[in-house]
């Protein structure tokens, strides 16, 4: 590897808009970055998801696209 060339990796402090904090490493200039959502507060690893009303769209589909003939 080339010397001088590579940016300067450290470790920096990651805070969550819910309070979690946590390490990582990062190529990011400043020590600490802030998100919005991680693994503590996210509905999928929480397991509070929203079930989506896919049979609303489906219906709605069927009554949009329903008496169209196929072309084959």
């Amino acid at each position: 590897m080339k010397a001088d060339i590579h940016p300067n990796y450290k470790e920096i402090e990651v805070t969550c808009s819910c309070g979690n904090k946590f390490a990582t490493r990062s190529t990011s200039p400043k020590g600490e970055m802030h998100i919005e959502v991680c693994s503590q507060c996210h509905p999928f690893f929480t397991g509070k998801q929203r079930i989506v009303d896919t049979a609303g769209r489906v219906e709605r589909f069927r009554q949009k696209y329903g008496n169209v003939q196929r072309l084959s």
